[in-house]
């Protein structure tokens, strides 16, 4: 199987040559656990690589991302401006399309919270990696059942197209829909931050749940995000 680097520093290693190209992985994580900067340094490696690239943002503007992609010395400024990297504003859009609806004195459920599928209408056809963070926005208003239904409809499309993704949830949303997105994506990676028993700090942690057709540990991987992306303490 052809792999897909992960812009990670060691984790290509770990996981038999990057991600599986042209499968979904999904990334889960509480917030400030690192699961953005792991789908940026994914997008920033694309980009190098000349592979036209892609971000659906839902919860930040562009140039927050672009500004949080040179904090962590991942800078995707360049690839944006030349046309590389689209970064797509659906969370621009939502906010405006509330207010549209507020000053109607109209009340409903946002479109663009519950749309999963349509996400692959807003994909052009030359796109080769993807990130989409954070797709929790999408669960607020659905039962797991439509969840799983739109969410497996996505995964289909985007391995047609074969495109390289990387699925951004936060916990509670996946909580919210009862972990179906485990099932239904190649791979499952999960980023926490947890006390260390024994030190008493409080640290990163990297977990693989699982990547199809891939030899993995099971063992949680520490990590630190420094000014130079994600830096994996393997011994």
């Amino acid at each position: 199987m052809n792999r897909v680097h992960t812009g990670v520093t060691g984790l290509d290693e770990i996981i038999e040559g990057g991600y599986p190209k042209g499968r979904s992985l999904l990334i889960l994580g509480t917030t400030g656990s690192g699961k953005t900067i792991l789908g940026i340094s994914f997008i920033q490696q694309a980009c190098l690589e000349g592979k036209k690239s892609m971000i659906i943002a839902t919860e930040e503007l562009p140039e927050d991302i672009i500004m949080q992609s040179e904090s962590v010395g991942k800078p995707l400024e360049k690839f944006y401006k030349n046309g590389t990297l689209l970064i797509d504003k659906v969370y621009e859009e939502r906010t405006i399309y509330t207010k549209e609806l507020k000053d109607l004195g109209m009340e409903g459920i946002d479109k663009l919270q519950t749309n999963i599928l349509g996400l692959l209408e807003r994909i052009p056809v030359e796109i080769e990696c993807i990130v989409i963070d954070n797709l929790g926005v999408f669960t607020l208003n659905m039962s797991p059942n439509e969840f799983r239904g739109q969410f497996d409809s996505l995964m289909v499309g985007l391995t047609k197209r074969n495109i390289t993704a990387i699925i951004i949830m936060d916990l509670s949303a996946d909580s919210r829909t009862e972990n179906i997105a485990s099932y239904s994506v190649y791979g499952v990676l999960r980023a926490l931050i947890k006390d260390n028993p024994f030190t008493g700090a409080r640290e990163r942690l990297l977990e693989i749940l699982k990547i199809r057709n891939t030899k993995i540990s099971l063992d949680p991987i520490r990590f630190d995000i420094t000014s130079k992306g994600i830096e994996l303490m393997i011994k």
